[in-house]
């Protein structure tokens, strides 16, 4: 096959440079097991070039150990990179960033010392922290020595401020040169009040990286959050493996917001130890801190750390190709994925972070669509960007900048298509979409998966808050609407069980080197995906159409700006 060999092409003309090939998924809700089986997509309504067996080439090889767990600023950056631009290449897409593919994205690589250890006194006890059992601590000011001395430590509740939302955990205090402590997601999480936040579905509050931010915002010296498995989504290990070794930000100069000195995570057992030694329970903390009112609370506790840390300046690369549009080349579709993952890290035993689902899956399905709009004979209206973005991994720090540097005006971008963490279960009955009720994109993806027999549901996990965590995300805050949606957990084959077995194992692989390509895949869910999501992009790239957020979203009033900035100025009336 001719796509299957050129693709082999381009991989030994990567082996001969040095690059290497061979190698190596979450979910959602829905109906009864029972319900009928959707028939499979009709030849007439969806591209037939999109098929398994490539979309299973390009995964097995961006996650293959010779890539090197696509680290940022690594030798595994650049044979991901230059991969990429070879496939693009090859499928026919043009440079996207002027007359090149690639886009510099300035970098400051940290690391902190694994043998830093934080010591919290208290009273005549002292609490002496280990990097990685007890403790994970880092900087962003891109200094390689910081210390903290005698911090005062105050307990913070959730770290909120939402002036919109009557809530303030920071009321009443000065901040400067203390260490807040405080719990991950938002107030309504732990108490399950649906009318407090937005209960049990994670805000942009809920999230640490807002939590830090806004501590800096403070002005505190330190912030420690304290880490529960629930809250976070994730265990322990995650948090862990993510903040060993390499620590990625854009400089001040492009990112030039308050940044921590130190910021980290605590244990649960060390928060419990924390607490008592202050006189209070840690669960009745977690009751408290849900109720409106909360005040900070003093943990009669100082905290010093000496942090030591690796810093280099580096820039890594996004990777931007375009196809021209035939009669609105100014006007544009956009579709996205992060090639970044955790590299490798030092140790016994596997230590390549091969991110096969996360998120190999997602790059291989923006260069699979990427070849079904080439293959097209007619060329649609708008233009159609690939974009595949660095640091996703170290805060979307990648599509932030593109964001800031966008290839086409924002204005000018009618909707994003995100794909991260693709499902590998099989065919599903349910559509996934993450932060379902956003924007009008869902009113084009509604009847393309409807046709496929398929519905759309909202993402199961809603405490999660995977709607702030991949790249969609900065297209969002800046107004343009993005889809982020992806194969369900009603499986066709063995219904919900099925599906809620294959999220369960891949959580376990979640940011594990045990995340690698697996050749048992079942890969025709993924097909249907993508095929679905191409049909998206092709109606809105072949039509006039401004999506825009829905009523009471957010977002709306950006992107409302923005299309009244896009309107041509009214001409002046004719003299009478």
């Amino acid at each position: 096959m001719y796509r299957k060999s050129m693709i082999g092409v381009a991989v030994g003309a990567l082996l001969l440079a040095g690059c290497g090939k061979q190698a190596e998924a979450p979910t959602a809700t829905a109906p009864d097991a029972s319900a009928t089986v959707p028939a499979p997509a009709s030849d007439h309504a969806f591209d037939p070039a999109i098929t398994a067996a490539d979309f299973a080439e390009l995964t097995r090889t961006l996650a293959s150990d010779e890539f090197e767990g696509r680290g940022p600023g690594s030798v595994g950056e650049e044979r991901t990179v230059e991969y990429i631009r070879a496939q693009m290449q090859r499928i026919g897409l043009q440079p996207g960033n002027g007359d090149s593919y690639f886009q510099e994205v300035p970098m400051v690589e940290t690391t902190a010392d694994a043998a830093t250890r934080l010591s919290i006194k208290t009273g005549d006890q002292t609490l002496d922290l280990a990097f990685g059992s007890d403790m994970v601590v880092g900087t962003r000011t891109g200094e390689p020595r910081v210390s903290v001395r005698d911090s005062e430590m105050v307990f913070v509740g959730y770290g909120v401020d939402a002036p919109e939302r009557g809530w303030n955990d920071y009321a009443g205090q000065d901040w400067t040169g203390k260490t807040v402590v405080m719990f991950v997601n938002d107030p309504g999480f732990h108490s399950n009040d649906e009318k407090l936040f937005d209960g049990r579905k994670m805000t942009y509050y809920g999230r640490w990286t807002y939590k830090f931010e806004e501590a800096a915002r403070k002005g505190a010296a330190a912030a420690l959050i304290v880490h529960d498995t629930p809250g976070a989504s994730y265990g322990w290990e995650v948090v862990r493996n993510s903040w060993s070794g390499p620590q990625y930000d854009l400089p001040t100069s492009d990112d030039p917001d308050p940044r921590l000195p130190v910021q980290g995570w605590i244990t649960a057992d060390v928060a419990r130890k924390l607490f008592a030694s202050a006189g209070l329970d840690l669960d009745e903390a977690y009751r408290k801190a849900g109720k409106p009112g909360f005040k900070p609370v003093p943990l009669k506790a100082t905290l010093s750390v000496d942090l030591n840390s690796t810093t280099t300046r580096k820039t890594s690369r996004n990777v931007v190709g375009v196809l021209p549009g035939a009669s609105r080349a100014d006007e544009a579709v956009l579709y996205m994925a992060h090639w970044d993952h955790l590299g490798k890290h030092e140790g016994e035993g596997d230590t390549i972070y091969n991110g096969a689902v996360d998120n190999a899956t997602g790059v291989a399905g923006i260069l699979e669509i990427a070849e079904a709009f080439a293959s097209q004979e007619q060329r649609p209206e708008r233009s159609v960007v690939f974009l595949a973005v660095t640091l996703e991994e170290s805060g979307l720090l990648g599509s932030r900048y593109y964001v800031a540097h966008p290839t086409f005006p924002l204005e000018k971008i009618a909707g994003v298509i995100n794909l991260d963490a693709m499902s590998v279960a099989g065919r599903s009955r349910d559509f996934v979409v993450t932060g379902i009720g956003s924007s009008e994109l869902e009113d084009i993806l509604k009847p393309i998966a409807a046709m496929q027999g398929r519905r759309l549901e909202g993402e199961a996990s809603v405490q999660s808050g995977f709607y702030f965590r991949s790249d969609h995300f900065n297209f969002a805050k800046a107004g343009v609407p993005a889809l982020y949606a992806k194969g369900g957990n009603d499986l066709v084959e063995g219904g919900k069980a099925a599906g809620k077995a294959a999220s369960e194992a891949y959580a376990g692989n979640y940011h594990q080197p045990s995340d690698e390509f697996d050749p048992s895949w079942n890969l025709d869910g993924v097909v249907e995906d993508l095929e679905a999501l191409h049909a998206v992009g092709r109606e809105l790239a072949g039509g006039d159409r401004w999506p825009n957020w829905y009523e009471g979203n957010p977002f709306k009033a950006t992107r409302d700006r923005m299309m009244q900035a896009r309107q041509p100025a009214t001409a002046p009336a004719a003299a009478q």
